[in-house]
């Protein structure tokens, strides 16, 4: 499938005639817009008669699938994976900069917080998957000509998910009601007594810790058990493990009852006749057709049209980190010296995430050194080779904010 720009911009229908591409594009009368997916401008006037196109979008915390359908075919069909390593690299940062005020303004007293957060402020974590979800929709509005957008949202009850019971007033009593602080009731909770030896140490100064850390997990009271100083100082020094795992979370729950209306109100004042569905329809139209489970599946059924012919290619699509904002290691060398953090943009010629042909195989560049010796993993992160020289690499396509590979659909349906 090649999507068509008119000379205008506008979008127009999809072509499968690539002979026709072909000579438009030896004689003058077109260029290459985008490689992936291939797309072509026209550079004469030509009439822009457009049919009605649906984008289905299956939103989601970790994967997005998209469809762009018509009453009998599929135009465009992709499942993209979304960064989640939003609230790590948060925290990190602001680890780092509290070491740097320490050393710095040791003896400046504190200042007063007077920061205001502006209406409609949201945490960066949920900022970044509402920006990706309308990204992709401009995207695929840029090479179609999209009349119809169709977003299904989730709405979880999360409590019902910690407690199936749970019933009237008891929504308004949550399970740290009468305690002072988190700290108080996970101590209640476990009884005062050590998770670990359950009182064995006879040590009785009790800590709280954290089974995930606090950069990831939080500090949440299904991520907290009490130990005893003794247990907890032996399991950071490495001497015990601990056997107990952290209860289900419900992060992408919460951030999907988060972002649902902010996706929808501003894709509503960016695009036209943005409409909303929800999953349950999805479920039963999709197991009414008998079609199998994928993201890409559910945003055709979302669409509207389920027994649209499929696309006979499935774009694959995984966010990436543009900048590494980090200007020096967080680790000092000896002497005292902060080693820069920053690599060149190009290295011999190659950004980092560009794609390349090694051996016949498609790949990606994950890793530079200056010498001209590379990472090479494939799409789904399998390593290739750790010291690929440069001159053995064959240029595909310039790093964008996402890498990308396509499926055929055939396989696509097997692996399902």
């Amino acid at each position: 499938m090649v999507y068509v720009i008119s000379q205008s911009g506008k979008a127009l229908m999809p072509t499968s005639r690539h002979g026709k591409v072909r000579h438009l594009l030896c004689e003058g009368k077109a260029r290459v817009v985008r490689r992936e997916p291939f797309t072509i401008q026209l550079l004469y006037d030509s009439k822009e008669y457009t049919q009605p196109v649906t984008l289905g979008v299956d939103a989601g915390t970790g994967h997005v699938g998209l469809s762009a359908t018509t009453e009998k075919a599929e135009l465009f069909a992709a499942e993209v994976t979304i960064r989640r390593d939003i609230q790590e690299l948060m925290s990190t940062r602001r680890a780092a900069r509290r070491t740097r005020r320490f050393r710095k303004t040791r003896y400046r007293a504190p200042r007063f917080n007077n920061r205001r957060r502006k209406e409609g402020w949201l945490a960066p974590s949920v900022e970044q998957s509402v920006n990706s979800h309308l990204h992709l929709i401009r995207k695929v509005n840029s090479i179609l000509p999209i009349t119809k957008t169709i977003i299904e949202v989730a709405q979880f009850d999360t409590q019902l998910l910690k407690n199936p019971d749970i019933q009237d007033e008891q929504y308004q009593q949550g399970e740290q009601m009468g305690f002072w602080n988190t700290r108080e009731y996970v101590l209640f909770r476990d009884g005062h007594t050590c998770q670990h030896c359950h009182g064995k140490s006879k040590d009785k100064v009790l800590n709280v810790h954290h089974i995930e850390s606090r950069q990831t997990g939080g500090n949440a009271p299904n991520n907290l058990i009490t130990l005893c100083e003794t247990c907890h100082k032996a399991y950071h020094r490495g001497e015990i493990k601990l056997k107990i795992k952290r209860d289900a979370s419900l992060r992408d729950a919460a951030l999907m009852n988060i972002m649902r209306w902010t996706v929808y109100n501003r894709a509503k004042k960016e695009f036209e006749k943005v409409h909303l569905t929800y999953g349950y329809i999805t479920k039963n139209i999709r197991i009414q057709h008998g079609l199998d489970k994928s993201h890409a599946v559910d945003a055709r059924c979302i669409s509207g049209h389920p027994l649209a012919k499929p696309c006979e290619t499935l774009w694959q699509m995984r966010q990436i980190r543009r900048h590494n904002r980090q200007l020096y290691k967080a680790n000092t060398l000896k002497g005292g010296i902060r080693k820069k953090n920053h690599a060149p943009r190009l290295v011999k010629g190659f950004r980092l995430y560009d794609k390349v042909s090694f051996n016949g195989n498609e790949c990606f560049i994950f890793s530079r050194r200056t010498r001209g010796y590379f990472i090479i993993k494939t799409f789904s992160g399998a390593v290739i080779r750790t010291d690929v020289l440069y001159k053995k690499l064959q240029f595909k396509n310039i790093s964008k904010s996402f890498i990308v590979s396509q499926l055929k659909r055939n396989k696509c349906v097997s692996s399902q």
